[in-house]
């Protein structure tokens, strides 16, 4: 495989050749390899379908953040918030993604090349590691309740901007080396421009190697080891409580807002390995791939798209149910704030105390 047909790591980037036809770099021409124009029809009505459906979504979840109560006493508040707010901004490059493929061509130019292909590989690690940070929160509410309790909001503030950081200094080398060029005439004598890698092949390996590293593997173990840690204190501490119905009411509620934050993680898993897949395939085993027609590259290339953006679609679902659980919680927790604070300061309970 030479550079020209080494792929980006971009869901904005439809790559239209297979074999030595080239895929290396985003000219818009998806359909162009064999999809046809009902093919892009369909992805761009589809797209829209889940801007229109992600923006409502997450922008509802911004609102019900707006919840005093969840304001003052949700820990999950702020890591919440920026996952909505890295979705809103990932969906905001639907429309590029429409424009390019219906244009057989990039129409915005280096600075757009730099950022826009950069926006999905920023907002994908700020939400994994955002993911990090939500999990490592609940099982210190479970394993250190104390400490956990002393957290602040400004200090998870700093935890998030912090992630935004890394993000972007992950994201950097793509803004750096991407560059804007024009592709070869085609057989009608027209002149795509795309969006070009700089880098050598082996150098943009070892590149994609760390983006995996970084946005799914080492993440996810970290998660899964967090989430079996969980799974055994918490059948240890249910193993041991007593139980009135309302303090079984009580740890119901907090089991769901876990199973809701594992919920997040999954789809976040399922979305993006698929996407991953594809990408580490084109770039490490290309000959697996010679045999694929280049219509078949173009629907691939379609279903890893939307299959990105729709994390970004089911995510404010799974907010929602996360929050109304949250909130039924911070009620039940208010109601009996005097009647069951013996119970709760027992030793077997306090790990279980505060979400």
């Amino acid at each position: 495989m030479n550079q020209s047909q080494m792929p980006i790591v971009t869901s904005i980037s439809p790559q239209s050749g297979h074999g030595s036809g080239g895929s290396g770099g985003v000219s818009g021409g998806g359909s162009s390899g064999g999809g046809g124009l009902w093919v892009t029809s369909l992805l761009g009505a589809t797209l829209l379908i889940m801007l229109a459906m992600g923006v409502a979504g997450n922008i509802y979840t911004l609102f019900i953040m707006r919840s005093a109560a969840l304001r003052r006493s949700g820990s999950m508040y702020v890591y919440i918030l920026n996952l909505a707010l890295a979705d809103l901004l990932y969906l905001s490059t639907i429309p590029f993604v429409i424009c390019t493929y219906f244009a057989h061509d990039w129409l915005f130019g280096e600075a757009g090349c730099r950022v826009l292909l950069s926006l999905d590989l920023l907002t994908m690690h700020a939400s994994v590691f955002v993911l990090v940070a939500m999990s490592l929160e609940r099982y210190r509410a479970v394993a250190k309740p104390f400490d956990a309790r002393r957290s602040s909001t400004r200090g998870r503030k700093v935890v998030a901007a912090v992630i935004w950081f890394a993000a972007f200094v992950l994201t950097l080398p793509m803004m750096i080396m991407i560059r804007l060029r024009e592709g070869k005439p085609n057989a009608a004598g027209n002149v795509k421009r795309i969006c070009y890698p700089t880098w050598t092949q082996e150098a943009f390996k070892v590149y994609l190697t760390i983006l995996f590293l970084t946005s799914v593997l080492v993440p996810g173990l970290v998660i899964v080891g967090l989430y079996a840690g969980l799974a055994r204190r918490y059948w240890t501490a249910q193993a041991s409580l007593g139980g009135s119905s309302r303090s079984a009411r009580r740890r119901g509620l907090k089991q769901k807002v876990v199973t809701m934050i594992f919920c997040i993680v999954v789809a976040y898993w399922v979305c993006f390995l698929p996407f991953w897949g594809w990408q580490l395939t084109q770039l490490f085993s290309p000959q697996s791939l010679r045999a694929l027609s280049p219509a078949t590259h173009s629907y691939m290339n379609f279903f890893v798209t939307c299959l990105t953006y729709g994390n970004s679609c089911i995510n404010p679902l799974l907010y929602t149910l996360l929050t109304r659980n949250y909130k039924d919680y911070l009620a039940q927790k208010g109601q009996s704030t005097g009647s069951s604070r013996g119970d709760l300061g027992s030793a077997a309970g306090a790990p279980l105390q505060d979400l």
